[in-house]
């Protein structure tokens, strides 16, 4: 119930949680075609199935003014069709071959995948390979997708209890840097854009040398590698796609408002700090601090502003996982009646903790035995093995971190954790967000 309720922060934190470490022993093949195309391969013969993945460096961030949400737009529309397969027909081919596929997109990439029998694996790179160089970006396709893209934002922000949560933090935390904008476009943008925008979008980010080909799964590596020479190394490297240059600004203090929510049933307290970069060293001192904060039913967070004050029905905080420095977030959920103000006092007084004292032997001991239960609970399907494996090549340019980055967790100490407690988690760091059920008093 929770989870529906408050969907758009429990998605982030079931996806802060999907990436924390992992310590495996998954062993790939990694190597690049002349047109750029990195390509990833994990061989796992235990299960006849194979992920055919494939990972494009353009995501939300990736816009101009007018022209929001374009990335998240092409992942509706490049499954339209192409010049050798007919419109609405991708899902077809799947799903007649036994299988399935999806795509999603987040401020950084956007990622399309397919799950077949390992005796289809050509099929999914024939697909895949149709998407990347014959896709039809025309009129009718556009003219489709945006309504299907309207009625998505409508239901997922627009109409939905705290759907504008995320959007009004990174809209507050950023006033330069396209994270400022969400991920699914502005409305006004999404009526304006013409076939003629998203052909020069695709001419420009839909080229092999700005994706990552990652397959995983029951498959022959020298049969695969002829596939993909087959299917891939002909499609003409394109020029370098533009890069996201912009350095935000500092916050220059405390940012705090009010933000009224007529479908919210229950006002919420909601935090974001200005973090690193996940490829910073300091990402794994934060994202150690925010479980002692808020995993498990123990954690600090969930104690005090749950169990012992009972101002909250949940709490959480978790870390920014984006390309450039980004928002660690922070939320309570308060029960009916609770005081937003107390709840916020407790909060600070549990980071002031942090701030001022080292945590316990015990506690640190248990946050490293956590990283150790994650690390082995590892991987446990081929469509998390190939999509891990292309996170840490696109994000750290490293796909070997999904075997290895558990040990810079386990690296990180007592004095680490205190130490980005007083760095980045001070009130000039922040924006905070009173998330108020009802309409906005009017003057």
């Amino acid at each position: 119930m929770l989870f529906k309720r408050f969907g758009a922060i429990a998605v982030l934190c079931l996806a802060a949680m999907s990436m924390s470490a992992q310590k495996t022993n998954i062993e790939f093949t990694k190597y690049t075609l002349d047109n750029g195309l990195k390509v990833i391969l994990h061989q796992d013969k235990s299960t006849p199935i194979v992920a055919v993945s494939i990972m494009y460096e353009v995501g939300g961030k990736d816009s101009y003014e007018g022209r929001t949400g374009f990335a998240h737009f092409f992942e509706h529309l490049l499954f339209e069709g192409s010049e050798n397969i007919g419109r609405g027909e991708y899902a077809k081919y799947v799903e007649d071959a036994g299988g399935a596929l999806n795509a999603n997109t987040s401020q950084d990439r956007t990622y399309y995948y397919e799950i077949l029998p390992s005796n289809q694996l050509e099929l999914g790179l024939w697909l895949e390979s149709e998407r990347l160089l014959h896709a039809v970006v025309d009129q009718e396709g556009v003219d489709t997708q945006r309504e299907v893209v309207k009625e998505e934002r409508r239901q997922s922000m627009d109409n939905r209890p705290y759907g504008q949560l995320l959007y009004e933090l990174f809209k507050h935390g950023f006033s330069k840097h396209p994270y400022k904008d969400p991920n699914i476009g502005y409305m006004d943008d999404l009526n304006s854009a013409e076939a003629e925008d998203y052909v020069k979008f695709y001419k420009t980010y839909y080229v092999p040398n700005n994706a990552i080909l990652s397959i995983a799964g029951d498959i022959s590596l020298e049969e695969t590698k002829a596939l993909v020479e087959k299917y891939f190394s002909t499609i003409p490297r394109g020029a370098e796609p533009p890069r996201v240059s912009i350095v935000e600004p500092t916050l220059g203090g405390e940012v705090r408002d009010t933000v009224y929510d007529a479908k919210a049933p229950l006002p919420a307290l909601v935090m974001g700090y200005r973090t690193p970069e996940r490829n910073h060293p300091d990402y794994y001192a934060i994202s150690m601090l925010n479980q002692v904060m808020s995993q498990g039913q123990s954690s600090r967070l969930n104690k005090v502003l749950v169990d012992e004050k009972q101002l909250a029905v949940q709490a959480g905080s978790f870390p920014s996982f984006t390309q450039d420095p980004g928002l660690a977030i922070a939320f309570a959920i308060l029960k009916p009646g609770a005081d937003i103000m107390a709840a916020e006092e407790v909060f600070n007084s549990e980071v002031k903790k942090m701030q001022t004292d080292l945590i316990s032997d015990r506690e640190f001991q248990k946050l490293r035995n956590q990283v150790e239960a994650d690390a082995i609970s590892g991987y446990g399907t081929m469509a998390g093995i190939a999509e891990g494996l292309a996170n840490y090549e696109m994000y750290q340019g490293d796909a070997n971190l999904i075997n290895t980055e558990t040990e810079k967790y386990m690296a990180v100490t007592r004095e680490d954790i205190r130490r980005v407690a007083r760095e980045y988690y001070k009130k000039g760091n922040r924006v905070t967000l009173y998330w108020m059920p009802g309409e906005k008093p009017s003057k």
